[in-house]
């Protein structure tokens, strides 16, 4: 298995792979892991949390890697190198010289100084432990690529491909101004891992009929759909519900182009029609100011509360200690596609689902299976506040809106540590 990103790496990035590694060892799979060096990475965000889910069984081989472009992030004092630039909503004109860079020399990624590496490491593990099947997940895309010389190097090799996101189509593609040289090679490298692997997996319904349209030579029949999730495990201790505040959490990115303010709006409408209740609106990771000045503008500052990235352990505690969850799908192309793990986590947490987004999307699809809430279109500001309202009315009563049912349950990482573990079983039929 080849993940850039992997403990102490914290972030949504890591969780998928993770969860996968930790469960195979119970079917009978013993996962060997190939990732960077934790002093050599260029990670998002540090979560030690994460350690405790690696199994005994895993085998994990820590490679070397060379990054020029981190050069981007001591420049701008910063630990890491954005990827959907959440807080960069009006770049300097470093920072859009910084993004030509990464998108014209840096392809697939910035983290392409790491395919040799992990490429060499791969094929000593390969031929001393006699591997039959590997497995890479992305972003970054730079991994696929590895998949893609081992494919070329051991015909006999069943090979995986996991993304985990879009490759050419992620919404901020755009914002590296590729010229048509970079784009073209781009694309190329898309198709080609999507030609060449044995099997594709993905996360939602969308992302594979996107996948599927990048070349007549794919067989649709080979990418298999599995969903993120959430780990039982984290969920078993049920934290204390505070019943004096109604309050409304969002994990994770919040960035410019989700365009959340219809719900801001409608919240306002909320508060005002009940001035007795004690409203918090809590923020959890990383936020676009420029939506900060929104919700001052509506006189809901003093109900904000801003909580930076906290570890995964904490952010499951945030979850369960609030009264309701605030979902929203970036208003971007293919925006029907977007399955932020982050849904499945708020499943887990049984709290009723306020999502802003398509409504006939991958994801509202999925709250209604689950009868997990309500997903609204961003012109809906009046059936957003009727329902928050009616979510204060039964709050008012009971002080508990926790759902009872168990649909939910489908999603957990074991069932899909199941899924993918029976693509694997295929491959020696």
């Amino acid at each position: 298995m080849i993940t850039y990103y992997w403990p102490p790496s914290g972030g949504a990035g890591v969780q998928r792979i993770l969860k996968f590694v930790k469960y195979f060892p119970k079917f009978g799979i013993k996962p060997y892991v190939i990732t960077v060096r934790e002093d050599k990475a260029s990670y998002p965000v540090i979560d030690d949390s994460l350690l405790k889910d690696i199994p005994q069984e895993a085998e994990i081989f820590r490679t070397n890697t060379f990054e020029p472009f981190d050069m981007y992030s001591k420049l701008l004092g910063k630990k890491s190198i954005p990827t959907g630039f959440s807080n960069e909503s009006n770049p300097s004109a470093f920072q859009k010289f910084s993004r030509f860079v990464r998108g014209n020399f840096f392809i697939p990624d910035a983290r392409k100084g790491w395919i040799k590496f992990a490429f060499d490491d791969a094929c000593k593990i390969i031929e001393k432990e006699n591997i039959s099947t590997v497995i890479t997940t992305s972003p970054p895309h730079s991994a696929q690529l590895v998949g893609l010389k081992l494919k070329k190097k051991y015909d006999f090799m069943n090979w995986i491909a996991d993304l985990r996101d879009p490759w050419t189509d992620i919404y901020y593609y755009n914002e590296f101004s590729h010229l048509d040289i970079a784009k073209n090679i781009d694309l190329k490298y898309e198709r080609l891992v999507l030609e060449n692997a044995d099997a594709v997996t993905t996360v939602s319904k969308s992302l594979k009929e996107l996948f599927a349209t990048k070349s007549e030579k794919i067989n649709k029949e080979k990418i298999y759909v599995i969903a993120n999730g959430f780990d039982e495990d984290d969920f078993r201790v049920k934290e204390g519900l505070t019943t004096d505040e109604f309050i409304i959490t969002y994990t994770g990115t919040l960035a410019e182009n989700y365009n959340p303010t219809v719900f801001f709006e409608a919240l306002k409408k909320t508060t005002e029609k009940f001035p007795e209740i004690k409203f918090k609106l809590r923020f959890i990771g990383n936020f676009a100011m420029s939506l900060i000045a929104e919700i001052k503008k509506l006189s809901l500052r003093e109900i904000l509360d801003l909580i930076p990235t906290v570890n995964h352990e904490k952010s499951v505690q945030y979850l369960l200690q609030s009264t309701i969850l605030f979902l929203v799908i970036p208003k971007i192309e293919n925006d029907k596609g977007i399955l932020t793990g982050k849904l499945f986590e708020y499943l887990a947490a049984k709290k009723p689902i306020v999502c802003i987004g398509p409504s006939d999307g991958d994801a509202a699809e999925i709250i209604n299976e689950c009868n997990a809430g309500k997903t609204f279109e961003r012109n809906a500001e009046s059936n957003i506040a009727n329902y928050l309202e009616q979510l204060v009315i039964d709050w008012k009563v009971k002080k508990d809106l926790d759902l009872k049912n168990d649909y939910y349950k489908k999603y957990s990482r074991f069932s899909q540590a199941k899924e993918l573990s029976d693509i694997l079983i295929n491959f020696k039929k």
